[in-house]
């Protein structure tokens, strides 16, 4: 469905542009050819979405960073011009508990202080160790196992499963539970009654493992937040809430950012060979936020509502209207990234917005930084041969949750 705007001086406008607009099949991995124009034409310009609203599309770097730090930028999903994902997403807003992704200060800012504390740079760093053997374990596995190998079942998601049950402190026995739930919760596809029943699940499963740590407390998130809620920092609805959260964020994201940054890089052999080649952690590093850049995996753009008149850029975006920011677009925007679409594992890429950006930016990037910098820095070397078992023109990619991957990854070594 398209609309015809009437034009001030008399005639028509061209019609709006649907959001999210398709990526191009011979391209999969950059972002849609349409939005890249939009951003060198307009940068903020009117989209049309699934319910006929018609929100701000945001699409350059500068401009972005400006407005997600605004702080008439609101994320409250209650306000009547939130330009919400989906029907789904409309749906249960009413319903969804008040956490960081959904709050404006102070209370986000009360809420974040209360879940910021393990997640800091030091204490990520503590669990490295951890992971390198979660890694190279799984590689051990892997290379014992069938050769090829679907990259995302034998490696990508058990990595980040195993390092969300740890650090939170939950049995990765039951990670079948957690990853099957939080796939489903995320799925577009799904209806809303089945997601709310899938939500409600995993909250009874936190409720009750959170009640245990409680009772005796461990040295993890989840112990740490019980201890909130009998300091009555939190309450324990906010802490098993914000359990789920993280339990759906920590893994779904980082499994996706590795089986698709493999891609990335086994379509790119001279930066792939970089990384096979160094053990330096800062050249990892920063080679884990270039490809954080390139691919951007957040493929439904970050969704925010202006609570007051905003003007930028020549245009004023009125209170009560929504505003989508094209992260992947902005993370491709020339200004800030000369030759965007190539992928350079020594660029500086640091100032990427694959996290978003400003107050909400998100909670896990430590997490997820530390992760991605193991598994690249591990990976690629120890199976040197590591090649794609299949055309990239026959993979199947997933366009139906909030971050944008394949579905599997054939491998070979």
């Amino acid at each position: 469905m398209t609309e015809i705007l009437s034009c001030p001086m008399g005639g028509t406008a061209e019609p709006l542009p649907e959001y999210p607009l398709p990526r191009a099949a011979e391209c999969p991995l950059a972002p849609a050819p349409a939005v890249q124009e939009l951003r060198a034409e307009k940068s903020i310009t009117k989209v049309r979405i699934w319910n006929g609203s018609t929100p701000w599309l945001v699409t350059r770097h500068a401009d972005q960073r400006t407005l997600l730090t605004d702080p008439r930028v609101s994320d409250d999903d209650l306000d009547p011009g939130f330009p919400y994902v989906n029907a789904h997403r409309a749906e249960i807003a009413p319903v969804t508990p008040r956490l960081i992704t959904n709050t404006d200060a102070p209370e986000h800012t009360r809420l974040r202080r209360t879940v910021n504390g393990p997640f800091v740079v030091k204490r990520i760093e503590r669990v490295r160790p951890a992971i390198q053997k979660i890694v190279d374990d799984l590689i051990d596995t892997m290379l014992d196992g069938p050769n090829p190998a679907d990259l995302l079942t034998a490696f990508a998601l058990p990595v980040p499963s195993l390092v969300i049950a740890e650090l939170l402190g939950v049995p990765y026995k039951d990670h079948d539970f957690f990853q099957r739930s939080s796939s489903l919760v995320l799925d577009s596809a799904v209806s809303s009654e089945k997601a709310r029943e899938v939500s409600g699940a995993l909250s009874a499963y936190l409720d009750k493992l959170l009640g245990e740590k409680m009772a005796d407390p461990g040295e993890d998130v989840l112990s740490e937040m019980g201890g909130r809620v009998k300091a009555g920092e939190m309450t324990r609805t906010e802490a098993v809430h914000m359990g789920v959260a993280m339990l759906i964020a920590g893994h779904e994201t980082t499994a996706t950012m590795i089986s698709l940054g493999t891609l990335a890089l086994l379509q790119h052999p001279d930066q792939l060979a970089v990384l096979r080649e160094t053990e330096d952690p800062k050249l990892i590093a920063n080679a884990v936020d270039e490809v954080l850049r390139y691919l951007t995996i957040v493929q439904t753009g970050v969704r925010r509502v202006a609570k007051a008149d905003i003007e930028i850029g020549g245009i004023v975006i009125r209170a009560g209207e929504g505003i989508i920011f094209d992260l992947h677009a902005a993370n491709w925007d020339p200004e800030a990234f000369p030759e965007a679409e190539r992928l350079d594992v020594r660029r500086p890429a640091r100032q990427h917005q694959a996290f978003g950006y400003g107050p909400h930016q998100c909670l896990g990037q430590n997490l997820a930084r530390l992760e991605l910098q193991v598994v690249y820095g591990t990976l690629y070397r120890r199976i040197p041969t590591l090649r794609p078992a299949a055309a990239i023109e026959e993979l199947e990619f997933d366009h139906t949750g909030t971050t944008y991957g394949v579905r599997s990854l054939p491998v070979a070594w």
